[in-house]
């Protein structure tokens, strides 16, 4: 089943015996654009993953405050040029504080790229849960699970968010909570309506029917025959949901009621930097790139794999994301 959602539309593109994943790799290849925003992708997530041996080997930690650093007489700006750079602060120093930015920014990373993967998980699981349920089930479940699904999509996300947010206790740790949130606020809902309209149409097959007679359960068709022929769409939206939440958990920390001090995340560098983009622009320039370099790439990337997926889907994007055909056109390409 897999093979035939990942198959080739072009005739002579692949060869007959090529498998369905070495299709998706060859010609996620093909689009420049998205190779290059993968490499960009991998490279914040290893920065994340070795955020505490870099924030040591430069032998600073995001939380130590440095009051020597900073100019008490002009409100705390950084001493020095460009923001307090030197040789033990390779990116300078937050205002006030004195807290290492680079440190601040590496392990700022990991919240906001966790947070935003943890989110996306509980979106794909719930997603695909009450899709293939309502899919499956009878009228009444249908119908249930349907209506349910339509009021989370009508939900305002950032109100319902800053509203949950706000009355949770807090001890409990605030980026699981941030994740939890956003992940069953927002999301799945739409996921789940697009997977049991897919089921609708996959249960229909001969190979389901097949199942069906040879005496196989609910369970064992939706693990077996089901979801491999959800796994295309459901990857497609899980790309395009990560710079999403991404962004979600930066608005809410930046609105105060995301991830909260001395934690340190893009987000809420972002709220602190916002009166000092006049006396230390660095502190905003550095966590606001971040976050438009790691949403972009993403993005990008979320494009490629859909283009990949689905080869007869144009690409929302218009360099690098396809190659030139015997007419000269490029595939792809809107």
């Amino acid at each position: 089943m897999s093979e035939a959602v990942l198959a080739v539309e072009t005739p002579g593109a692949d060869a007959p015996g090529v498998s369905g994943a070495r299709q998706f790799w060859r010609r996620l290849r093909m689009r420049r654009a998205a190779l290059v925003a993968a490499s960009v992708v991998a490279l914040l997530v290893l920065v994340a993953l070795t955020a505490p041996l870099l924030t040591a080997l430069e032998g600073q930690d995001p939380t130590t405050y440095h009051p020597s650093l900073v100019d008490s007489a002009r409100g705390g700006v950084p001493v020095g040029s460009f923001g307090g750079m030197s040789a033990d602060h390779w990116l300078g120093v937050e205002p006030q504080t004195g807290r290492d930015l680079f440190a601040r920014l590496v392990h700022g990373a990991r919240v906001s790229l966790g947070v935003a993967l943890a989110a996306t998980v509980v979106q794909l699981v719930l997603g695909v849960a009450v899709g293939v349920a309502a899919g499956l089930g009878n009228r009444w479940v249908d119908q249930l699970l349907t209506r349910v699904a339509d009021i989370f999509v009508a939900m305002p996300l950032m109100i319902v968010a800053l509203a949950l947010l706000a009355v949770v206790p807090t001890g409990f740790p605030r980026p699981v909570l941030v994740a939890l949130v956003v992940g069953l606020v927002s999301g799945w809902a739409t996921l789940a309506k697009m997977v049991r309209a897919q089921t609708l149409t996959l249960k229909e097959a001969d190979y389901v029917a097949a199942a069906r007679l040879s005496g196989w359960g609910t369970v064992r068709i939706a693990r077996r025959e089901l979801l491999p022929g959800l796994a295309a769409p459901v990857i497609t939206f899980a790309a395009i949901l990560v710079p999403t939440n991404i962004s979600v958990e930066a608005a809410l920390s930046f609105l105060g009621v995301g991830v909260r001090p001395p934690t340190p995340s893009w987000g809420q560098m972002l709220t602190s930097a916002n009166v000092w983009y006049q006396a230390a622009p660095h502190y905003l320039l550095l966590p606001a790139g971040a976050l438009f370099v790691t949403v972009l790439a993403l993005t990008v990337l979320g494009d490629g794999v859909r283009t990949a997926l689905d080869p007869r889907a144009a690409s929302r994007l218009r360099v690098g994301t396809g190659r030139k055909g015997r007419d000269g056109r490029k595939e792809g390409a809107s």
